[in-house]
Order: structure tokens, then C-alpha cells, then sequence
């Protein structure tokens, strides 16, 4: 045990000794590489501080209006805007990269949904970056609303099924395995139907969904 102690100590005064000898030898390289991190990390903190942080507040002054006519069911408006109010679709031009830009794309995709454009709707849905599972799986699950609108049930039931494994909780699954098993019985497809139905009997008990779905599960059983 001794030896090996006197062996690891002989490596690392070895590698420290390297190591001055590198410094040495390249102390003006690394100084100046020293210069430039150090640059680079003021850079991006005046950045954050100076431009980032301020566009992305006025970002989101600019969209409050639109969310106030989003709350009122006032579609149009809060999407396109008008002289006073910007409107979500012109704070995605205007702020597209910050958060309130992002968040925008979401609420635009709502609008057109509920304005029936379902093909703007999933052009901006797409767009979204969900930053958590229950966004994400709520974007999915309207993507696949706006599909099925457009009777494209193969996608919609993709983007149901998407959604319920991606947000897993009791209130975004069972809602999208139960849209998915209605196209399912639609497209008459039983096993699918009968599938995607048995998982809220079996994984969803407190959902709303449950109450309903021996009704449309045996439905599905005794389908031809």
C-alpha cells in the first residue's frame, strides 16, 4: 500500500510539473484565451441585461391586450389586433424570440382553431416550444383537434395518442385517448378503439372521462 502511495504521488507531482511546463510555455496563448472568456461572459450578461430582459418585457405589455380579448372569446381581435392592440400574431413578429413570442404562437394557434383555420392553426401550434409536459401535451391534443376538423382522422389520432403519452396526468390523456378511441370507432378500428378506452378504465379512475366509458367501451366490444 505504501509503494502504491509513493507510485500515485510520483504521478501527480509529474503531471503538475507538465502542467507548469505548459503554462510557461504558452502563458501568452492562454492569457489571451483567458481574455476572451472573460469577454464572452460580459458580453452575454450585458446582453441579458441591457437587451434580452427589456424586449421580453415589453413583449409582454404588448401582448397583455390580446390575452384580455382571448379571455372574452374575442378571437379575431386577439389575434390580428388592430391600431391600439398588436394582436398575437403581430407580437410573434415582433418578439418571436422571446417568451411572450413563444407563448404567443400558442394562443394564436387557439385563435385560428376557434376562428376555423385549422391549417394556420397547426402551422402555429407547431411552431410552439412547450417548455413542460402538460403545455406540450395540450399542444399536441389541439394539433390533433384541428386535424380532425379537417377530417384528416389518421393524423388527429396520432397526435391524441402523442399527446396522452407524452402528458400522462389525469386531465390531458384521458381527454385525448378518449377523442382517439371516437375516431378509432369512426374509422372502424375495434381493437384500437377498445385499446385506447381500457386505458382509461384502467389508468384514469378520477378522470371525467371515466364515468362515461363502459358505455362507449362496450360500444366498441360489439362492433362488427
Amino acid at each position: 500500500m505504501k509503494e502504491q502511495n509513493q507510485e500515485n504521488n510520483l504521478e501527480v507531482s509529474g503531471f503538475i510539473a507538465k502542467t507548469e511546463q505548459y503554462v510557461k510555455k504558452n502563458k501568452k496563448g492562454l492569457t489571451i484565451a483567458g481574455c476572451v472568456v472573460v469577454a464572452l461572459v460580459v458580453g452575454i450578461f450585458a446582453y441579458v441585461k441591457l437587451v434580452s430582459q427589456p424586449r421580453q418585457l415589453r413583449a409582454a405589455e404588448d401582448m397583455f391586450p390580446a390575452e384580455q380579448y382571448f379571455n372574452e372569446g374575442n378571437y379575431e381581435l386577439a389575434l390580428n389586433g388592430n391600431d391600439e392592440v398588436l394582436g398575437f400574431a403581430g407580437v410573434i413578429d415582433e418578439y418571436g424570440c422571446t417568451k411572450s413570442g413563444n407563448l404567443a404562437k400558442y394562443y394564436a394557434g387557439i385563435c385560428q382553431l376557434n376562428l376555423g383555420k385549422f391549417n394556420e392553426a397547426i402551422d402555429y401550434l407547431k411552431s410552439y416550444k412547450g417548455k413542460d409536459d402538460l403545455t406540450n401535451g395540450e399542444k399536441l391534443m389541439l394539433i390533433g383537434d384541428a386535424y380532425a376538423e379537417l377530417e384528416n382522422d389518421g393524423e388527429a389520432v396520432s397526435y391524441y395518442e402523442k399527446a396522452a403519452k407524452e402528458c400522462p396526468n389525469f386531465v390531458v390523456a384521458p381527454s385525448a385517448l378518449w377523442k382517439a378511441g371516437i375516431l378509432y370507432i369512426k374509422m372502424n378500428q375495434k381493437d384500437k378503439a377498445v385499446n385506447v378506452f381500457n386505458q382509461i378504465k384502467e389508468n384514469y379512475p378520477e378522470s371525467t372521462e371515466y364515468s362515461e366509458v363502459d358505455k362507449v367501451l362496450a360500444y366498441a366490444e360489439n362492433m362488427q
